[in-house]
């Protein structure tokens, strides 16, 4: 497979990489009114340590604040504020005992738990991240209170978010408490029209991805609302139910939509029309209107059709149709998380965190004793490898943190009294929701809020510390994050594409697997429905490789061995996974269903794949299986193309 040829290497471009996102200006007056007021009462209120562990609490709460429906804010903001509470009784709790140096190997314990729990999933990689920076500013800012109540006060401040996000919220479409699972459903439409826009170009790639991250988003919102259901003991609301049945006909019109997509023949605008009014229909409670007309030029087009015609019927019903029983109800894949928590990527990035955090520790507590939390604390941020190549975050960590310290440095020369440190809070935290579109301005913002909190907590000559902190944190990371086995991508990346194959071969497994009789209807139901949700865990794991993958090739290397092409297998994995869908697409329209060995042969061949993967210098565990065309099944001998190729790649690297 043929390496695509920079001017800029990647690991330099990362640095000067922005988002584009739109405003989220709900979250902006959110954070308008979180950090600064709480500063303001603290300062008013004679409790300054009050006030700064409050404000300190809703930056941290900001960080997480996301667009999203109400419960998946509820778990984006809650389980890291839980967390962020604990870190900060751990570190008072430190603080009170007066530990001295037996802070080091107390913050490297910590390290390790929240690096190696990190890797379980982005929210409890949040979680982590914040314990550990609340354990270090417990442990070493110079603030009165016992432990419990400096840990209240940090959970008040990020409730005092989370409370402003239940009442400060974006116009909302209709469907008044579904209005969040609405917008994320309607989202999964238009990220649909797009995709078959776009069909038969370069952008389908791409287009299918933000599809499939907007099913996941979709899929995680209903799936809390059910969650809440079953917890507070409720049968689901017939609009509940209702919703569920037009998020299902969204996805079996992505099925059909991925076929469209691997055919590669452009579509008609009214095809890619269609979609975005049911979306429509979802934001305003009208009508969807006339779909286009169906067409049967080829399995896929009349796969889309019919679902496309399913679709139209669940949004002309009024009420849903009878609950399944219990036999019928589709059994759930196989949740990843846990493994990933205990695997050698959780220990590999458990041991960095704790060698990083233990060096900066013992460095800063030589260098200043008084006031060395900063230095740690910067090394936090940066040790996340899921915020940015180490070099990348490296480089505009310093230079947010100078810009911050430079603006915070004139205004202290330029202002006097005690109020203005919260009018800066207050600022900072309008920003935060915006700087998420680069680490370097979300650094800005974040050094000008703690500056500001530092400055009220009684430290007014913080401000050049805290440059030099920072720079003595970035050469640290840097060090030890190159180290030889912890800098091993293979160690990162490789457990995660490995588990996206396992995904895949999975789907490809039932994809390949008879069908029930045609008498028995249920049957028929389980079974598509279980397809559809092997298919959404193999793109959900693929997404998660393909992150993890493009973040390591943009890793500085300093050898010359340019490491393995991770995008480029995860590219390979995907195309298999369009290809089995398009093959399932055509196996329903009445394609040649190959025999039980040439399939037992394609999963045999995936799962050796993902055995030499997870580790190339051991031989794979079972023998390569020769490939060849499958009789009569066109997209199965794509998956066959597909999988020389990966091993071509693998032999040669």
């Amino acid at each position: 497979m043929p390496r695509h040829r920079r001017a800029v290497p990647a690991w330099l471009a990362h640095p000067f990489r922005w988002q584009r996102l739109p405003v989220p200006w709900a979250a902006v007056a959110r954070g308008a009114l979180c950090a600064g007021p709480l500063l303001a009462a603290g300062i008013a209120a004679g409790r300054p340590a009050a006030g700064v562990l409050t404000a300190l609490g809703s930056m941290l709460a900001g960080v997480n604040d996301r667009p999203g429906t109400r419960r998946t804010g509820i778990v984006h903001i809650g389980l890291p504020a839980l967390a962020a509470a604990f870190g900060m009784l751990i570190g008072a709790s430190l603080r009170a005992a007066d530990a001295g140096w037996w802070v080091v190997p107390a913050l490297c314990a910590v390290g390790f738990v929240s690096g190696a729990g990190s890797v379980a999933g982005p929210v409890r990689s949040t979680a982590g991240m914040q314990m550990l920076a609340t354990t270090v500013l417990g442990a070493g800012m110079p603030l009165p209170g016992t432990p419990w109540a400096k840990a209240l006060y940090v959970l008040a401040g990020c409730l005092w978010l989370l409370l402003l996000r239940l009442v400060l919220r974006s116009p909302r479409p209709a469907g008044g408490p579904l209005s969040g699972e609405r917008a994320a459903v309607a989202a999964v439409f238009d990220a649909l029209s797009d995709a078959l826009a776009a069909v038969g170009g370069p952008g389908a790639e791409p287009a299918r991805r933000r599809l499939t991250a907007a099913l996941d988003r979709a899929d995680e919102a209903l799936r809390l609302r059910r969650l809440t259901s079953r917890l507070l003991r409720r049968p689901a609301r017939p609009e509940e139910r209702l919703l569920a049945e037009r998020f299902a006909a969204a996805t079996a019109l992505c099925e059909a939509s991925v076929a469209l997509l691997w055919e590669a023949r452009p579509l008609p605008p009214r095809v890619a029309a269609s979609p975005r009014r049911f979306a429509r229909a979802l934001r305003t409670g009208e009508p969807p209107g006339r779909l286009s007309a169906p067409e049967n030029s080829s399995a896929a087009r009349g796969a889309f059709d019919h679902a496309l015609l399913d679709a139209a019927v669940a949004f002309a019903r009024e009420r849903p149709l009878p609950p399944p029983t219990t036999g019928e109800r589709t059994p759930p894949a196989r949740p990843t998380g846990t493994r990933g928590a205990l695997g050698p990527a959780a220990r590999d990035y458990g041991l960095r965190v704790a060698l990083c955090i233990g060096a900066s520790t013992a460095a800063a507590l030589l260098l200043r004793a008084d006031h060395w939390y900063w230095l740690p604390a910067t090394v936090t941020f940066l040790v996340k490898p899921d915020l940015g190549p180490l070099f990348s975050r490296t480089v505009n960590r310093f230079a947010g943190t100078a810009a911050g310290v430079l603006v915070f440095a004139a205004a202290a020369a330029l202002l006097s009294g005690s109020w203005w440190p919260a009018a800066f809070a207050g600022a900072g935290g309008a920003l935060l929701p915006f700087a998420t579109r680069h680490f370097a301005l979300q650094t800005g913002a974040i050094t000008v809020m703690v500056l500001s909190f530092v400055y009220v907590g009684g430290a007014p000559e913080a401000a050049g510390e805290r440059l030099v902190d920072t720079s003595l944190a970035c050469a640290i990371v840097l060090v030890v994050g190159h180290l030889p086995r912890l800098a091993d991508p293979r160690r990162r990346v490789g457990p995660r594409v490995t588990e996206a194959l396992r995904s895949t071969e999975r789907f490809l497994r039932h994809v390949l697997a008879p069908r029930p009789a045609a008498n028995q209807e249920a049957g028929i139901g389980a079974f598509a429905a279980r397809r559809l949700a092997l298919r959404r865990d193999a793109y959900r794991t693929l997404a998660q490789a393909r992150a993890a993958a493009e973040t390591a090739a943009a890793e500085f290397r300093p050898g010359r061995d340019p490491g393995t092409d991770w995008p480029t297998v995860v590219a390979a994995a995907e195309r298999i996974v369009d290809a089995a869908t398009a093959c399932a697409v055509r196996l329903d329209r009445g394609a040649h269903r190959p025999g039980p060995e040439e399939s037992a042969r394609l999963c045999q061949a995936l799962l050796a794949m993902a055995d030499v993967l997870e580790d190339p210098r051991r031989p794979p565990g079972t023998p390569q299986p020769e490939l060849r065309p499958v009789p009569d099944c066109a997209t199965l001998t794509d998956v066959a193309a597909e999988l020389e190729r990966l091993r071509e790649y693998a032999a040669a690297r």
